[in-house]
């Protein structure tokens, strides 16, 4: 091919990229099943090694990682994280020797990552999305190593950044094996709360975050995993 067709070609592929951005996502899938990395905390030793994102003009795209990664999830979530009535895409990639991290997806790929825990074998649970604090940016939330660590992190999208603002030690949301993961954010009345469980798995515990730090309490006791779904209902 002549340079002058190769410039031709980029040209295209970024007016593709640009009309795909221009699109809003309406479903979001993982694909391509691997099992490259056998870390089996979700039940089993298959991951995935593709993301496909359909647009509202029907077309589809797909993100394919490298060898060095996999969408280590139970499924991507849709959420508006900057405002403008377009959702973004919020998944758990893995690093096959670095471990999980939170990742943040759009049309043209991905936008924004916390970055990853630092050993392979090491997890995340996401808990949820919502403006924690209500000051008009939207914080993500998640457990990070809920078999170990268990550790409430919450870190603030802004202007396609993700930013660490806060932890909370003692809190849990998930047990090695289950193919789920229980509780997530609700709204009472009194603002955004994180449902999960303490460490110890004996209480349902409420946490709050008031822009500076977590703030956690008891509201029910724990004995199945269902416990966590049923708090999200307000009483």
């Amino acid at each position: 091919m002549t340079r002058g067709g190769q410039i031709l070609c980029r040209a295209a592929l970024l007016l593709w990229a640009g009309a795909a951005t221009a699109q809003t996502i309406t479903q979001a899938e993982y694909t391509d099943p691997t099992t490259r990395y056998a870390h089996g905390v979700l039940g089993d030793a298959v991951e995935w090694g593709a993301l496909r994102l359909t647009l509202s003009d029907g077309r589809h795209l797909v993100m394919t990682l490298p060898d060095t990664l996999v969408f280590e999830d139970t499924s991507p979530r849709l959420a508006d994280l900057d405002g403008d009535g377009r959702p973004e895409v919020v998944v758990v990639e893995s690093s096959l020797t670095a471990g999980a991290r939170l990742a943040v997806y759009g049309p043209a790929g991905r936008i924004a990552a916390t970055p990853h825990i630092g050993t392979r074998n090491r997890w995340l649970a996401p808990v949820g999305v919502a403006d924690l604090d209500g000051d008009g940016r939207v914080e993500l939330a998640y457990v990070d190593r809920p078999h170990l660590a268990n550790r409430l992190r919450v870190w603030r999208y802004d202007a396609g950044t993700l930013t660490h603002l806060a932890d909370a030690d003692g809190l849990t949301n998930h047990k090695i094996g289950w193919d789920f993961i229980p509780g997530g954010i609700r709204d009472c009345g009194t603002g955004p709360q994180m449902i999960t469980a303490d460490a110890g798995w004996q209480q349902v515990m409420a946490t709050q975050f008031d822009g500076t730090r977590l703030i956690s309490q008891p509201i029910a006791p724990y004995t199945a995993p269902r416990d966590l779904d049923a708090a999200l209902s307000c009483p």
